[in-house]
């Protein structure tokens, strides 16, 4: 099929490398505008269009999809099918009504479930067992059209939002690839979405990352996990950032090995209530989270052993604001 592919992030890059192993003719790539990045503020492309540059393929990257030259644009290229995967800006009903087969979303999750934004991240911090992907024909409303064809994936213990970020990727670009086949072929089926049974998920910030000592180890250690890589989580030690790569849940035995009453006394959520070679415990609002991996402010990422080397702490030192 003819095919005009929009997408934007790593996540969309699978999906396009895929449709053209797949044998289908990408007539034109569409993809958000170039951004500066970094201290010199050097424009940097999408990784889409990194992508689709390597292929040959034609880029468009407007700023307003729905200004009248755009919609025109794409009008020109008489495609079969629109391919939209994380692409960043809403289509109209113009451009969702103008291909012979309309608009076809892969959205990482298992819809109705976590409509919205982040979907990867939200699956890991909220703890659920499976998510997935689905593939679904777009209407104006916001992953709202009817569902085609699904595929779960189960989260393993260790789940991180990178982790998950690059399986879903993977298993999205296979799923579309076997849609676009269905349409073409004339066997897709198009379900509805149960609208009541719908949930949304927000955007992720920054400030999403600061960990409240108050609320349970287990919510915290999904949280480092579901904010890996970006943004991370982090507290404050001594007026500086401490970055947070890796925890888990300790175990009780584990912050009775010190002598001192410290390492077993319910303390003030975010105290320091033991220190070994393995870890840094924190004491939270229910439970002890072990930190395993850190970075502070100006230094680079480090095992606890690594870091206690050349920041020593003992216990009941408090972390956060």
């Amino acid at each position: 099929m003819k095919v005009i592919f929009m997408g934007t992030p790593d996540f969309s890059v699978g999906t396009l490398e895929h449709l053209i192993q797949a044998g289908h003719e990408i007539v034109l790539v569409v993809t958000q505008p170039d951004k500066p990045k970094g201290r010199g503020k050097a424009m940097q492309f999408p990784p889409v269009k990194e992508a689709a540059l390597a292929h040959g393929l034609e880029v468009y990257q407007p700023r307003r999809i729905r200004e009248p030259e755009c919609v025109e644009y794409l009008r020109e290229k008489n495609a079969d099918i629109m391919v939209v995967v994380a692409f960043g800006q809403i289509l109209p009903a113009e451009i969702l009504e103008m291909p012979r087969y309309g608009c076809i979303n892969v959205h990482a999750s298992l819809l109705p479930q976590y409509r919205g934004a982040a979907p990867i991240q939200w699956a890991v911090i909220n703890g659920e067992k499976v998510t997935g992907v689905t593939t679904m024909r777009m209407d104006t409303g916001v992953d709202t059209g009817d569902m085609i064809l699904k595929e779960e994936v189960a989260l393993r213990e260790d789940e991180t939002g990178g982790s998950l970020f690059d399986r879903l990727a993977e298993t999205g670009a296979r799923l579309c690839v076997r849609t676009l086949e269905a349409i073409e072929q004339g066997t897709a089926e198009y379900t509805p979405q149960n609208h009541q049974k719908a949930t949304h998920t927000s955007m992720i910030t920054k400030q999403l990352g600061d960990m409240d000592w108050t609320k349970p180890a287990c919510e915290l250690e999904r949280l480092v996990r579901g904010l890996n890589p970006w943004p991370g989580t982090w507290t404050r030690l001594d007026g500086k950032t401490l970055k947070i790569w890796k925890s888990r849940l300790a175990e009780p035995a584990e912050t009775s090995m010190t002598e001192e009453p410290a390492g077993t006394a319910v303390q003030e959520p975010g105290t320091v209530a033991a220190v070994t070679d393995r870890a840094i415990y924190v004491q939270t609002g229910q439970g002890i989270l072990a930190l395993e991996e850190v970075q502070l402010e100006g230094k680079k990422r480090m095992e606890a052993a690594a870091f206690l080397r050349g920041f020593p702490l003992e216990p009941g030192k408090s972390l956060g604001r």
